[in-house]
C-alpha cells in the first residue's frame, strides 16, 4: 500500500525531458561542432577572442536546441502565424529606421542591436507548412500562389536590404515547403529551363554585360560585380577577385591530406579574407585537404539523411513540411558556402553550420535542430 505513496525521484521527475531525443542526429550535430572548434582554434587563435566567443555561441546554440525540443510541435503550429508576422513587421521597421552599416541596411536598434531577417529563416517554413496543414486535402493552385505571396514579402524586404545571402536562405527554405507540399513539376520544369537559359546567356555574353558602364535589372552594382567576378576573377585579382582566388588557392594548396593543424600559410599569413566566417571553408581545407573537406562533407550529408528520414516518419503534415525544409536549409548553407569558397557560385554572406563564426547564426540553426528534435520526439510518444 505504502508504494502507492511513494514520491518519484528527482531524476525520474526530470528523465522525460531528456528521452526521446535523436541520438543519430545529436552525434552528427557533436562531431561537426568538434570541427568547428578545432578549425576555430587555428583560423582565429590570433583574431582576438573568436576560439572562446565561438564556444559560448555553440553552448548558447545547445541550449536553445534543448529547450526549442521540449516544445510540441502543435506549439509551433499556433505560434506560426504570430511568429512570422513579427518577423516582417521588424522588417518593415528595418526599412523605416534601421541601423546602417557598411552600406546595408540590416539592424535594428530595440535597446540592443538586433537582425531581423534571421528571424524569418524559422518563422518562414513555419507558416508555410502551417498553411498547408490547413489546407490539406483540398489544395488548389489559388493556395500556391497565397504561399507564394506569404515567401515574396519578406524575401522582397530582404532584398531590398540588401543582405542576398539571408535571402536565398529564406527563399529557399520557403521554396522546399511549397515543392514538398505537392507543387506540380509542370510549373517547376518551365522556371528551371528559364533559369538555366539565363545562366547561359550571362556566360556567352560574358564580355558585354560585364561592362561597367551596363547596368543589370534587379540587382545592384555590388550584386552584378559578384557574379561577373564568378564568371572570371583574374578580371580584378587584387580586388573584387580577390576573395575568390585566395580561397580556391588555399584549398588547392592543400592537396590531399592538408598541411597539418595549425600548418596553414594561406590561413596564418592572412591571405584568406574572412578566414574565421565566410571563408572558414577554405582554411579548413588548407589544413586538412581533401580527405578533411570529404570527411566534413559526409557529416553534413549524414545530418540531411537524418533529418529527411525525421521528416519522412513525422505524423502529420505540418511536421513532414517543417522537417524537410528545415533539414534541407542545411543543405542550402553548407552548399552555397562550400561553392563560393571554391569558386563555383558567387560570394554571398553565407555561413557554413557550425563552423563558422557567428552568433545569431549558430543560434538559428540551434533552434532548427531543436525544432527537428521536438518532431522526432512526437513521433515516438505516438508510437509508444
Amino acid at each position: 500500500m505504502s508504494a502507492v505513496f511513494d514520491q518519484p525521484s528527482p531524476w525520474q521527475r526530470i528523465k522525460p525531458i531528456f528521452t526521446g531525443f535523436d541520438i543519430p542526429l545529436i552525434l552528427a550535430m557533436l562531431v561537426l561542432a568538434g570541427v568547428g572548434l578545432v578549425t576555430m582554434y587555428s583560423a582565429g587563435y590570433d583574431s582576438g577572442t573568436r576560439f572562446p566567443d565561438h564556444g559560448r555561441n555553440m553552448l548558447l546554440a545547445f541550449g536553445v536546441l534543448f529547450i526549442a525540443a521540449q516544445v510540441s510541435p502543435q506549439t509551433l503550429m499556433k505560434a506560426a502565424l504570430p511568429l512570422y508576422t513579427v518577423g516582417v513587421a521588424l522588417l518593415v521597421a528595418v526599412a523605416v529606421m534601421g541601423v546602417t552599416k557598411k552600406g546595408a541596411t540590416r539592424w535594428l536598434n530595440v535597446g540592443v542591436v538586433i537582425q531581423p531577417s534571421e528571424v524569418l529563416k524559422i518563422a518562414m517554413p513555419l507558416v508555410l507548412a502551417w498553411w498547408f496543414q490547413r489546407r490539406e486535402g483540398h489544395l488548389r493552385v489559388l493556395d500556391f500562389i497565397i504561399a507564394l505571396v506569404l515567401l515574396a514579402v519578406p524575401v522582397g524586404l530582404i532584398v531590398k536590404q540588401p543582405d542576398l545571402g539571408t535571402a536565398i536562405l529564406v527563399l529557399s527554405a520557403g521554396l522546399y515547403v511549397i515543392f514538398f507540399a505537392g507543387l506540380s513539376w509542370k510549373l517547376i520544369i518551365p522556371v528551371m529551363l528559364i533559369a538555366a537559359a539565363s545562366v547561359t546567356a550571362i556566360v556567352v555574353s560574358e564580355d558585354r554585360i560585364c561592362q561597367p558602364d551596363v547596368k543589370w535589372p534587379l540587382l545592384r552594382d555590388y550584386q552584378k560585380n559578384r557574379v561577373c567576378t564568378l564568371l572570371d576573377p583574374t578580371t580584378d585579382p587584387l580586388g573584387k577577385g580577390f576573395h575568390t582566388i585566395q580561397g580556391m588557392i588555399a584549398i588547392g594548396s592543400g592537396g590531399v591530406h592538408g598541411k597539418g593543424f595549425m600548418q596553414g600559410t594561406q590561413t596564418h599569413l592572412e591571405f584568406i579574407p574572412e578566414r574565421t566566417t565566410d571563408f572558414v571553408f577554405a582554411a579548413y581545407s588548407e589544413e586538412f585537404g581533401l580527405v578533411g573537406g570529404v570527411g566534413l562533407l559526409l557529416g553534413f550529408a549524414f545530418l540531411i539523411f537524418r533529418g529527411l528520414m525525421i521528416a519522412s516518419d513525422a505524423p502529420t503534415l505540418f511536421t513532414r513540411l517543417l522537417a524537410g525544409a528545415i533539414t534541407l536549409s542545411f543543405f542550402t548553407y553548407a552548399f552555397v558556402n562550400m561553392g563560393m569558397v571554391s569558386g563555383i557560385l558567387p560570394v554571398v554572406g553565407v555561413p557554413l553550420p557550425f563552423i563558422s563564426y557567428g552568433g545569431t547564426a549558430m543560434v538559428t540553426l540551434g533552434l532548427g535542430l531543436g525544432i527537428l528534435m521536438s518532431i522526432a520526439k512526437s513521433r515516438r510518444l505516438i508510437q509508444s
